[in-house]
């Protein structure tokens, strides 16, 4: 009885084994099945496809017998934040987020369809190598986008590497696309933010003025300036990126106000480029008091901005304040539109950013053929060094370009980041002839 007993409970634990074996394997398929058959597709399946950019450069092939990238190692650096690799080291690269849906895997049969794959994507490569060469060795992100379709004409992330060189090693923070995947102190590019909900909540704002010696103190806490601007417009405060008139502008809208646009504007939310998910930003929630709240109307104290997310601010803004969802595919579907501020709104935006351009930016003598509206930002990150940010557009309708560009660590936001704005938006123009 002791025997069958024993084995009784042998073959309990043996089916027992055996389910929680077959309950782990399906989990463990259901997870990562994809790539279990990825890892053979090529060969066994026969499934090929090309990755191309709008011109129909190849940025990446693969076929049985081999995965490739573009032909020049120039194109292969420049466009890595775009392409990803098949290591999946990139997690922000088209290769890595849609590599599986172009292989055709099936989770019921387990196996991929022999079958031709051909994604094509909005970025220009060529845009691409300008940026790059602009940016010159430093970290930066660039995006630029046509605000009118939402296509993405370039996305550039450094530092980067050349993912068909199995020997390069990659610098730190190589793999990261800042474009998307990080969010960094916006500095006084987010005076554009204060500035729309000032538009919209203080009804007198164009008949202000604000006063500036350099110095204000708030609650005995003092707010400084690189430059005494004495009295001035909102239009002014804004041109001269006052953040004495700009700290009382916060204040006076209030930080429950300009918490609402913030989050309105989508800066506290993670988006999506095409499928590929982008970082959230920050700013302050709980209360902080008036002194916080007006260094973070000026784009300091714990505020975040991812470069995506201002993307989409400066393209709706351009694009009288409806947004056309940026995107990195042509797939043939409908831009994606909303409505995403009221549209006086962005049209006194616009005239300020123009104003900005022309007063102190040096207008058509610094941006020859560009008709730009932009603000600029050198944000202090706290160690003595800065983030430089140029964000904007060209209120041009042959032309709708948005852009934003970020170099950390860098010096000002018109020393550094315009001149790259510059050369990027004046090839697009160039190539572009017409819209």
């Amino acid at each position: 009885m002791r025997k069958i007993t024993t084995r009784a409970v042998s073959v309990l634990l043996l089916a027992a084994a055996i389910v929680v074996g077959l309950t782990v394997y399906v989990l463990r398929y259901i997870d990562e099945g994809r790539s279990w058959a990825l890892a053979f597709s090529r060969v066994n399946s026969g499934s090929y496809g090309s990755l191309l950019d709008r011109n129909g450069v190849k940025l990446a092939y693969f076929d049985g017998e081999r995965s490739e990238y573009a032909d020049d190692s120039y194109t292969r650096i420049a466009n890595y934040h775009v392409t990803g690799d098949y290591e999946g080291r990139s997690g922000s690269g088209v290769l890595n987020t849609f590599w599986g849906n172009m292989q055709g895997f099936s989770l019921l049969t387990g196996t991929t369809k022999a079958e031709a794959s051909v994604l094509t994507l909005s970025v220009d490569s060529e845009l691409n190598r300008v940026a790059y060469n602009a940016i010159n060795g430093r970290k930066a992100a660039v995006l630029v986008c046509d605000y009118t379709s939402g296509d993405v004409l370039c996305m550039v992330s450094t530092p980067s590497i050349d993912p068909a060189d199995p020997d390069a090693v990659p610098a730190e923070g190589a793999y990261i696309n800042r474009c998307l995947s990080a969010a960094f102190t916006p500095g006084s590019v987010f005076k554009l933010v204060t500035a729309a909900a000032a538009i919209e909540s203080i009804p007198d704002i164009f008949e202000r003025s604000f006063y500036c010696e350099g110095r204000y103190e708030v609650a005995g806490v003092p707010i400084t300036d690189l430059a005494a601007h004495y009295t001035q417009s909102f239009e002014q405060a804004l041109a001269n990126s006052c953040n004495i008139a700009f700290a009382q502008i916060a204040i006076k809208v209030g930080q429950n106000t300009l918490l609402q646009h913030v989050r309105e504007y989508g800066f506290l939310d993670r988006h999506e480029l095409s499928g590929i998910p982008t970082a959230a930003g920050n700013f302050p929630s709980d209360f902080v008091g008036d002194p916080e709240l007006g260094w973070a109307g000026i784009g300091q104290s714990t505020d975040l901005v991812c470069p995506y997310s201002l993307l989409r601010f400066v393209s709706a803004v351009g694009n009288s304040g409806v947004l056309c969802e940026p995107r990195l595919l042509l797939d043939g579907s409908a831009p994606k539109l909303s409505r995403f501020m009221n549209a006086e709104t962005a049209q006194r935006l616009t005239e300020m950013m123009n104003y900005t351009v022309v007063q102190h930016y040096g207008g058509e003598d610094s941006f020859p053929g560009l008709r730009l509206c932009a603000k600029t930002g050198t944000a202090e990150r706290g160690d003595g060094s800065s983030n430089a940010w140029f964000a904007g557009f060209l209120n041009d309708p042959a032309h709708p370009y948005a852009f934003v560009v970020m170099v950390e660590q860098a010096g000002f936001g018109i020393t550094d980041a315009a001149p790259i704005a510059r050369a990027v938006l004046t090839a697009a123009v160039n190539k572009y002839p017409m819209h």
